[in-house]
């Protein structure tokens, strides 16, 4: 049975890092549905990933094993499993996203009325189009896609999911 995790990964923030993460996925057929990358510390030349993955119970556990392996990691941490473990709610997750609706008359309107229920924000419009940006839940912002879509959805770009683990524990 296929389940979804959440794993943030400490490494060092040096060029190629990113390209072995992506290629122990890839070289085992393994699929990454959002990866997010950021400098967390200046003076430690530390970055994080955060990785969202599905997989049955082994090949999650053998993600795991390989990215503890690489050499530029230093931390590896399923935020999920750890929520699980410690009977809390799963991770604080959220995505940004820029969505351009382009259409006029009635849609135009109701494109902002759903906007305005999402509490997405106009970061751009002309007379044609509007541009919205939306954050909260990947679930949250794939339901204002899909609300947009009949009303002259164009384009879609999105971060990826930032994930940090609840409680006062930190990575």
């Amino acid at each position: 049975m296929s389940e979804t995790r959440t794993f943030a990964v400490l490494v060092d923030n040096e060029p190629g890092v990113l390209a072995r993460v992506i290629g122990l996925f890839s070289g085992r057929g393994y699929n990454i549905e959002s990866l997010t990358v950021t400098e967390v510390d200046d003076d430690a030349n530390l970055s994080r990933i955060t990785i969202v993955t599905d997989g049955t119970t082994q090949v999650l556990a053998q993600i795991r094993n390989l990215l503890e392996r690489l050499v530029p990691v230093h931390r590896v941490e399923d935020l999920t499993a750890v929520a699980e473990g410690l009977n809390m709610e799963p991770p604080v997750q959220r995505e940004l996203a820029l969505v351009k609706v382009v259409g006029a008359g009635d849609k135009r309107v109701e494109a902002l009325r759903i906007a305005d229920i999402f509490k997405a924000e106009v970061v751009d419009t002309g007379l044609g189009h509007f541009v919205f940006e939306i954050k909260g839940r990947k679930s949250q912002i794939d339901r204002f896609i899909t609300l947009m879509m009949p009303l002259g959805l164009a384009e879609i770009c999105r971060s990826g999911v930032i994930a940090v683990s609840r409680g006062d524990q930190a990575l």
